[in-house]
């Protein structure tokens, strides 16, 4: 089969969605399908156009055997009028890139920024193939929750382009199983509609390996047993629990070490300043293979969230990637992420945004190594179980596979959304 995807961030840039959307096409190649890709000049989360990259209309771009089509758009990291020029731009500009592209058996779409939803039905349309779009986020409603936006007209408009993509969509692809209930029952999408496609992991890049203690030496490091937040600093993320437990954690050699970038980063990284807390660093964002190497430092992973009703159907892709490292994790929260944890028998969970609980965990895990082994062992086994890409992927395709001959045969009847 021939897949088009489109989407604004990917390869080379660093993140949760690139890191997902190269495994998850990555993995589509090495079955014989072809992927061809509709994305960005690389630009996030600088918010500047990578220095390989000239600012230009359209550059053709190759990686892993598949074609990517880059396009212009106005960069940038900052105010919410500029963000969303960011994805007008792109939006704009994916239209061009859509015409210049093969025409696949399906195009593929990924949310957010959910404007990407009228170039793709557009290009749909125009090729007579169904669209799927790739649902990571439900936008507006996390902006809405979060408090990013206030309601008036502009979420008004969010909301019914949501509405209007929905319809249009062939198929829905739930990364979470609360977003897919979501779907279902709130959003009132048709069951025939929704696809489950969540996070994996790739356990080839990400596994068990022996402490590297030349990275330990270069990061100053070589003393200190190392509890690591590797993902995307966010506000749902809740982070500022974390810099509470290591207030409390300032009379063990214990160091916290947060990689990755996002909205909350800088005011993580003054508020540990104005707090003057000597057992946090930061680290700039890296490629995962980095982040596979920096996990055999750290006796566990972390991973917090929001004390919200909302934030319930989440599952961090850093709890997965600690576990696939063979390394416990210790989750501050709750809902989908934490249930995975209990049910891998992978880790620690402790009540959201409960510094001392949490506190807590990451000594006793530090204080008891025998059984931080025996989680991480546990967490790795249920990664390859279920949650390694070659198994996603699997799944998704028989889920795809079954939708399209009930959608195609004339003695099925499909409900109109």
């Amino acid at each position: 089969m021939r897949f088009l995807l489109l989407t604004q961030y990917f390869y080379p840039e660093v993140g949760a969605s690139q890191v997902r959307l190269g495994a998850f096409t990555r993995e589509l190649t090495r079955r014989g399908h072809a992927v061809e890709i509709v994305t960005a000049l690389p630009n996030h989360p600088t918010g500047r156009i990578f220095p390989a990259y000239h600012p230009q209309w359209h550059t053709l771009d190759h990686w892993e055997g598949m074609t990517i089509h880059r396009m212009w758009l106005s960069p940038a990291n900052g105010s919410t009028c500029k963000r969303l020029l960011n994805y007008f731009s792109f939006a704009f500009s994916a239209h061009s890139g859509l015409h210049n592209a093969s025409v696949p058996d399906y195009l593929i779409a990924d949310f957010p920024p959910l404007f990407l939803s009228i170039p793709a039905v557009l290009a749909a349309r125009r090729w007579g193939i169904p669209v799927i779009f790739n649902i990571a986020d439900l936008w507006p409603d996390s902006v809405r929750a979060l408090g990013i936006m206030r309601e008036g007209v502009a979420l008004r408009c969010a909301d019914h382009l949501e509405r209007w993509a929905y319809r249009q969509a062939t198929y829905l692809n739930a990364v979470t199983e609360g977003i897919r209930d979501t779907l279902l029952d709130t959003k009132q999408v048709p069951a025939e509609k929704v696809l489950f496609l969540p996070n994996g992991v790739d356990i080839a890049t990400v596994h068990p390996q022996p402490s590297d203690p030349r990275l330990a030496r270069e990061l100053g490091l070589a003393e200190s047993p190392i509890l690591l937040y590797a993902g995307t600093h966010g506000m749902a993320h809740g982070m500022e629990v974390a810099l509470d437990a290591a207030a409390l954690l300032t009379d063990t050699p214990i160091k916290l070490v947060f990689i990755g970038n996002g909205p909350q980063r800088q005011p993580l990284i003054e508020l540990a300043q104005a707090r003057q807390l000597p057992n946090v660093v930061f680290l700039e964002p890296q490629p995962l293979e980095y982040v596979a190497r920096l996990h055999s430092l750290a006796f566990a992973g972390l991973s917090t969230l929001q004390d919200s009703a909302f934030f319930a159907g989440t599952r961090p892709v850093k709890a997965l990637i600690a576990m696939a490292a063979g390394k416990p994790v210790i989750y501050s929260g709750a809902g989908e992420g934490a249930q995975i944890i209990e049910d891998a028998h992978a880790g620690v969970v402790t009540p959201a945004q409960n510094a001392p609980a949490l506190a807590a965990a990451i000594r006793h895990l530090w204080q008891h190594p025998a059984e931080a082994a025996r989680l991480g062992a546990n967490g790795r086994h249920y990664i390859e179980q279920y949650l390694s890409w070659p198994a996603v992927v699997d799944n998704w395709l028989q889920q795809l596979q079954c939708r399209e001959s009930a959608r195609i045969s004339p003695l099925v009847s499909v409900k109109s959304y």
